[in-house]
């Protein structure tokens, strides 16, 4: 009896919790990405050495500028993950500045490895996002009101104001991950065969390829 509490007892201690963040706790104050390295690393970016560390590994401008918007759908994202600021490697949190077009459409899409919050800063939008049993939860907010889209679930927003609109998000990942539907589905390299997708959307294959041509596929 007694080693099999042990047994159990083990097994629950190297066993992954879901309660745990997306991105794993860091062991050390700070681990500045590497971002060009070749080396091999779990989760996160070789660390800079702490000796080459700068006050600058750990500000951001990249939010100061607006966005262009002046593209098909109208909205412009300005990334503020690992990628862009790599004193954030390792942390678990990111952020973006997502610039609206009036009439912009930031497009059905997820973040397979964070829940996304965000805070209307400007204008007013229509934001929603699906559940694993398609219902859709959504509303139109204003300046100052929050939204959060909980991790992988389908989520967009849209301008519905008059004037140009901006958003601040937030994810608990230092790098969530974008699956944009659209491009996913009909831009993939190499393309999903129209077999998949006729029969899928259940429509004629002139269809799919007209909407393939849209995204290079």
């Amino acid at each position: 009896m007694a080693a099999r509490v042990t047994l159990l007892l083990a097994i629950l201690v190297v066993l992954p919790f879901p309660s745990h963040c997306a991105d794993p706790d860091p062991l050390q104050d700070f681990c500045v990405a590497i971002l060009n390295s070749t080396s091999t690393s779990l989760n996160g970016f070789p660390c800079k050495p702490a000796s080459e560390v700068t006050s600058e590994d750990f500000f951001f401008d990249g939010f100061t500028k607006e966005g262009n918007t002046d593209n098909a759908l109208g909205f412009s994202p300005t990334f503020g993950n690992v990628l862009s600021f790599p004193g954030l490697n390792t942390l678990g949190i990111a952020m973006n500045r997502v610039d609206y077009a009036p009439g912009g459409l930031n497009p059905p899409h997820s973040h397979p490895r964070a829940t996304e919050s965000g805070v209307v800063i400007k204008g007013k939008l229509f934001v929603g996002f699906l559940t694993t049993n398609n219902v859709l939860y959504s509303k139109v907010l204003t300046v100052g009101q929050m939204f959060v889209v909980p991790r992988g679930l389908v989520h967009f927003q849209m301008n519905v104001g008059k004037e140009k609109a901006m958003t601040i998000t937030a994810f608990n990942s230092h790098l969530p991950g974008a699956v944009i539907l659209a491009n996913t589905l009909f831009g993939s390299n190499p393309p999903i065969p129209d077999d998949v997708l006729t029969k899928a959307f259940q429509v004629e294959a002139s269809v799919i390829d007209g909407i393939k041509a849209k995204f290079g596929a």
